[in-house]
Parts: structure tokens; C-alpha cells; sequence
């Protein structure tokens, strides 16, 4: 299977999806298109970041991932093809990497393809589709450019911890306006010893974690450890993020007994 997926912020109204869909098809007719997203708020790739490292597990080995997000290149942010986890990742080093990879890649190319036009501000379609084509074909990654051995690291904000408490922050707010933390399952199991919490958020205190959204009352706020393994807040059927006065970096503090 060639499958190409394409996560961005253009959003549905432009031409952007569709230009660079139509330019996949011309050069590879047979390639699958999968949308991840294109409603990525504008320039955020913590945001991306998220989404990508979530979804990208479940696809087969030798797919490809285009990044429309932050994308023109610049002297500190080339654009980069990496293999990791025997899938391939097309897009600008911004910083969004890191946040979708949790070790080293395999290999990190510095892509030295240019655009065929003597426009410079869409690079998703006038460099990335050529490159995420010629992976898909199974062609060699070094081919694309200069191999390096790093990508920009770039601040990564992890949470901290003592032998009794954790702090974290939110980390993502998804559509329904449910709140992802830093905050991992691990994470929580090695601090906590099996003791009771006591979750901070805003002027809230959560007592317990619960398993799923349903566990509690209609609108009442719960705390439980989501499909990503992080540490999710959110009311059920209501919208976390407005009515609990949450938002990407509202800080969480967890104490324990």
C-alpha cells in the first residue's frame, strides 16, 4: 500500500487540501490519502505534534506523513525527511518533531529538493508531495538530500515531580474541549504508590481517577487517564476547556497522601 497522510492548519474553505491531493494522485495514482487533520489551530505544531504522535502508531510500516503546518523553510528551520519507527515524517524542523517522537529517529535527511516554481510559500505541494511520492515508491530517504545526525531539539516542557506530588500542565484541547495533560500514566503510577490524589485544576480539586467520561454525573468534572495515556480532564457531556476555565498551559498539581 502507498498511503500518504496529510495533517495541517488550512482548514476546508482554500484550495490548499485540495492542490496538494490533486498533485498526489497525478504523480501517484494509486496512493491512499488519509486526512489526519486540517483543522490544526494556525502555526501551532504543539498542537500538531500531539494529534501526529497519537495517530501515526496505527498506521502500516512504510507510510508516509506529510506536515502542512509552520512550514516555510528558513536557514534554522530546514525542511527535513525522517524514518522513524519504519514510517517516514515530511516537513519543516520547527520544533514539532520532538513532540511526536519519543527517541531517536533513524534517519534524518535534510531535504535538498527545491520547488519547481518560482513561488516559495507552499512548499507542502511544491517539495514535500515529490519527496512523500518518492518514499512511497519505496525509493531510497538518502536520496532526498544530506543525512544528518540531529534535528533542532527544541524546549520540550515536562512535567516534574517530587516523592508526593506531580506538576504538569495541559497540553492539548481537543474538539470536544476536553483537556490532555503532560501528565502520563507511568508517571503517575511511579509517584503515586497506589495512593489517593488530589488533583488541582483552576479552583477544582478532583479526588479520584476514574476510567472513562461516564463514571460521573451529567457535567460533572472527572479525571482519568485517556487512550493516549496521558492524564485527561473533562466534563461529561459539557465543554471542560470553557466552563472549568482551562486552557493549553493552565497548570494541574497533583498532591498525594
Amino acid at each position: 500500500m502507498q498511503i500518504i497522510t496529510l495533517l495541517s492548519d488550512w482548514g476546508l474553505k482554500d484550495h490548499y487540501v485540495a492542490s496538494v491531493k490533486g498533485l498526489i494522485y497525478k504523480m501517484l495514482p494509486k496512493a491512499i490519502v488519509v486526512d489526519i487533520s486540517h483543522q490544526i489551530s494556525p502555526f501551532n505544531f504543539d498542537e500538531a505534534g500531539f494529534v501526529l504522535k497519537n495517530a501515526f502508531p496505527n498506521f502500516p510500516d512504510g507510510t508516509v506523513h506529510i506536515i502542512g503546518v509552520n512550514e516555510i523553510a528558513s536557514t534554522h528551520n530546514p525542511h527535513l525527511a525522517i524514518k522513524y519507527h519504519k514510517q517516514y515524517f515530511i516537513g519543516a524542523d520547527n520544533g514539532i518533531f520532538p513532540k511526536i517522537f519519543d527517541e531517536k529517529p533513524e534517519t534524518i535527511i535534510e531535504i535538498d529538493r527545491y520547488s519547481d516554481t518560482e513561488y516559495f510559500t507552499f512548499p507542502t505541494r511544491d517539495i514535500f508531495v515529490k519527496c512523500a511520492v518518492h518514499l512511497a515508491q519505496a525509493k531510497p530517504i538518502e536520496e532526498l538530500g544530506l543525512k544528518l545526525e540531529r534535528m533542532d531539539s527544541w524546549l520540550i516542557i515536562h512535567p516534574q515531580n517530587t516523592d508526593n506530588s506531580i506538576h504538569g500542565s495541559v497540553l492539548y484541547v481537543d474538539s470536544f474541549e476536553n483537556c490532555v495533560t503532560n501528565i502520563s500514566s507511568e508517571l503517575y503510577k511511579k509517584v503515586s504508590k497506589s495512593r489517593k490524589p488530589s488533583i488541582s485544576i483552576s479552583s477544582y480539586e478532583i479526588f479520584e481517577i476514574h476510567k472513562s467520561y461516564s463514571d460521573v454525573g451529567s457535567s460533572d468534572i472527572v479525571a482519568f487517564f485517556g487512550s493516549h495515556g496521558m492524564l485527561e480532564i473533562a466534563l461529561f457531556n459539557a465543554k471542560a476547556s470553557t466552563l472549568i476555565g482551562m486552557s493549553v498551559g493552565s497548570q494541574v498539581r497533583i498532591e498525594f497522601e
